[in-house]
């Protein structure tokens, strides 16, 4: 009866988790604080100015990545979610670096290489507003770190009928 009290507990305890970071305050909240209301990142980046970004990529069913910017006094700056139209449109094939793409979006799902051309395909599976459709955005990244390549497709694992099916 004791563990299942404990069950229950631990339940209700990481169901109210915010996994958004929606309870976090820019300017008071820590890194700690980050981590103990988001859970340990799936990536931590070093970036411009300073910032350290702690990625929490909800891939692939969740179709969201959020970004925990870290100041370098230590604080929350910003909770973001990435995987949006407005952040793929900033990334140019031939002139976006890898590192550019990876400090944007974060980590892929399912990174892929391509055997003859030897690009990887990195995968952000990602909602558009107003289309029902869940979407793909794919990035190909050549061997030497640019991004060479970039497009939206539907997500292939959805099924029209609402239901997610996995091969």
């Amino acid at each position: 009866m004791r563990s299942l009290l404990a069950l229950a507990l631990l339940t209700l305890l990481t169901a109210c988790a915010s996994t958004d970071g929606s309870k976090l305050v820019p300017g008071q909240s820590t890194a700690s604080d980050v981590e103990a209301a988001m859970g340990r990142p799936a990536e931590k980046r070093s970036v411009a100015g300073g910032e350290t970004v702690y990625f929490y990529p909800h891939l692939p069913w969740g179709y969201a990545t959020y970004a925990a910017r870290i100041g370098p006094d230590g604080k929350l700056v910003a909770v973001e979610q990435r995987l949006t139209e407005k952040n793929i449109a900033l990334l140019k094939p031939g002139a976006t670096r890898a590192q550019e793409v990876r400090d944007l979006l974060g980590p892929p799902f399912e990174p892929m290489k391509q055997a003859l051309s030897g690009n990887e395909i990195w995968t952000y599976p990602m909602r558009i507003a107003g289309n029902p459709t869940p979407k793909w955005f794919l990035a190909h990244v050549s061997p030497d770190g640019v991004l060479v390549e970039s497009y939206l497709i539907d997500d292939p694992n959805y099924n029209r009928h609402g239901v997610l099916s996995r091969p």
